[in-house]
Formats: structure tokens, C-alpha cells, sequence
């Protein structure tokens, strides 16, 4: 190879690198184009291989020659990525920019449990009779538990109660809300017009109806003079308030230690309109709680005279109360915590 016609090879791959150095229109046709040129098996890499065939006088004239060409096409290299990294990040940042003055995303709000909705309709209805609602432990002793509750320890209705004892001195999870009966009329003097929500718990089986934990409210009315018919008109007050109008209600004998006499108080269903589901065992009636006059050994239990005062207690399920309300059919849902169930309730 001639020295004239290596100098203009090298010359023209400079001018072609440089017009391609200032059309790449991003980093990475720069970097193609790089590879292109200066690689392992670029242009001016094939060209200097040329060097090696020219005489030995021409060669340091030839070195003279490349130095700056190579200088150039490398100065230009270093020159445009500097320019392209720069455009780069000036869209990047301007592709992420934050506006501080948007409004932000709403934040989604919570509610409360359809459990807690329900106890709250209830506590609404009977404060416009007067009751005041109370609490108790969740955690009673046997005594107020059952004892109190004219269920002395060999009483066989305690067998309709799968209890959860904690300890060996007859510590226990409360199987009803009844026991605050007891700590009301230990605290309050007649007239007593008291409300007690809670959770209870039993060792039974769950199913559609029953579960090992649930929520009752406990109502207890005592005065002179209190009758059967209070209690009947006050229950039927609460579910008309509470299911509408229309909405049929029944007594049907019943059978509690703590109350003589008893009854349970049934609303027509409200999942099937009183045809049959598995919410009513079939029957087209749910009842919602049990209730009867108070025991006279339970008014004594609570430092009341049975001569002079009366009084009933009412103790209700809030989940079939809840059930009947939103027609679901399984009170197991309420403790799933599924949001596509709750939400619902929001």
C-alpha cells in the first residue's frame, strides 16, 4: 500500500466518523458506531493494520499522520456522549418530575364491622327507652358465670353450656353476657334499665348458625310492677324498629335457669321471607334471643328484694340479628375477614 492512499483512507474514515458522531441520535447508536470505528474490527483498526506494508522510511510519517485523527474521532466520541448523556437526563427528569401542587391520591377509609353497625342499631333502639349500656369482663369466675345465675354447680342446665375454663380456680370465658346482670345490680338501684353488649364464647361446633365466638347484647329491666307484657311489647318495638313494620315476631315457650317464666323471641326470616334456608334451619323463623321474667333467686343474687321488685332480661345473637338485617345466610362471614364481604358495608 502507497503512503498517499493510506492517508486518505485514514482521512475519510475521520470525516464519515465525525458526521456520524453528530447524527447519533441517542447513546446507544453512539456506542454501535464506536464499535464500528475504533473496535477490534473497525475501520480505522483495519486501516492502521495497513501501516505494517508500507517501507520502513514511510511509517513515522504514517504515525504522525494517525495520532491526530485518531485524537479527533475519539475527542468527538467523548464530546457527543457528554451531549447525549446530558439530553438524557434532562428527560429523564423531566419524564419524573413530581408536581407538588397536585392533590394527592385519596386515602382509603375504613369502617366499622357489620358487627359493630348492628350493636350500635340495637344500643340506638333501646336508648329511647332508656337503657344505658354497661360493660363486663370478658373473663368471669363461676360464680357470677353460673352460680348466680341459679345455676349452682350441680344445676344440669349447665350442660347446655360447653364452657372454656382458664384456670383451675374456676376462671372462665364468659358463655354469655347474662353475668353482668349481677355486676349492674351489685352497682345500680331500681328503676334499672340496663344494656350490655359483649363477646361470649363456647365449645361448639361451627356451622352456618353457631360459632365458637359471637357477640350477644344483654338487656335487663327492673322495677316495681315490671309484667310479661313489657317485655312482649318493648321486643316487638325493637324488631319492627329494626326489620321494618311488616316484619312478623312470635313467643314461644322456652326454658332458662335465670328466668321463670322463659320464652324465646323469634322474627320472621328475612333471607327467605319465612319460606326455609339454611340461616333458619329450614323453619322460616330465626330467633334472635331468649328471654324471660327474672329469676326471684337471681334478684336475691343481686341484693334485690323479689317481694317488692320484678324485672326481665333479654339476651340476644348479634350475628343472626346481622343476618336478618343484611339477609346473609352464614354468620361465619363476619369473622373471615375477607374485604369482599365487608366492604360491602362500608
Amino acid at each position: 500500500m502507497e503512503l498517499a492512499d493510506l492517508t486518505r483512507q485514514l482521512e475519510a474514515v475521520r470525516e464519515r466518523t465525525l458526521a456520524g458522531v453528530a447524527a447519533a441520535p441517542d447513546l446507544a447508536g453512539l456506542e454501535a458506531l464506536e464499535v464500528e470505528i475504533l473496535g477490534k474490527k473497525g475501520e480505522l483498526t483495519a486501516v492502521l493494520r495497513g501501516i505494517g506494508s508500507l517501507p520502513e522510511v514511510d511509517r513515522p510519517r504514517v504515525g504522525a499522520a494517525v495520532n491526530p485523527v485518531r485524537g479527533s474521532i475519539e475527542a468527538a466520541f467523548s464530546e457527543r456522549r457528554e451531549v447525549l448523556h446530558a439530553s438524557a437526563l434532562a428527560s429523564r427528569l423531566e419524564a419524573e418530575a413530581v408536581d407538588v401542587t397536585t392533590p394527592g391520591r385519596p386515602v382509603a377509609r375504613g369502617a366499622l364491622h357489620p358487627i359493630h353497625q348492628t350493636i350500635a342499631a340495637i344500643t340506638d333502639v333501646f336508648a329511647q327507652f332508656g337503657f344505658v349500656v354497661y360493660e363486663g369482663p370478658e373473663i368471669e369466675d363461676d360464680v357470677r358465670n353460673f352460680q348466680m345465675l341459679n345455676m349452682p354447680p350441680d344445676h344440669p342446665a349447665r350442660d347446655l353450656w360447653d364452657t372454656l375454663y382458664v384456670d383451675i380456680d374456676g376462671h372462665l370465658l364468659r358463655t354469655h353476657t347474662s353475668p353482668g346482670q349481677i355486676r349492674v345490680m351489685h352497682g345500680e338501684r331500681p328503676p334499672i334499665r340496663a344494656l350490655l353488649p359483649g363477646r361470649c364464647f363456647r365449645y361448639e361446633a361451627v356451622d352456618a348458625s353457631h360459632g365458637f365466638e359471637f357477640f350477644q347484647v344483654e338487656g335487663l329491666m327492673v322495677d316495681e310492677g315490671t309484667t310479661m307484657g313489657d317485655l312482649k311489647g318493648l321486643l316487638d318495638q325493637f324488631a319492627h324498629a329494626l326489620f321494618g313494620p311488616e316484619r312478623r315476631t312470635r313467643f314461644r315457650p322456652g326454658y332458662y335457669p335465670f328466668t321463670e317464666p322463659s320464652v324465646a323471641f323469634d322474627v320472621e326470616c328475612v333471607v327467605c321471607d319465612g319460606a326455609g334456608c339454611p340461616a333458619c334451619s329450614r323453619t322460616g323463623w330465626m330467633t334472635i334471643l331468649g328471654a324471660g321474667m327474672v329469676h326471684p333467686v337471681v334478684l336475691r343474687y343481686g341484693g334485690l328484694d323479689p317481694e317488692r321488685y320484678q324485672g326481665f332480661a333479654f339476651g340476644m345473637g348479634v350475628e343472626r340479628i346481622a343476618n336478618l338485617r343484611h339477609a346473609v345466610g352464614d354468620l361465619r362471614f363476619y369473622l373471615e375477614n375477607d374485604l369482599r364481604f365487608l366492604e360491602q358495608f362500608r
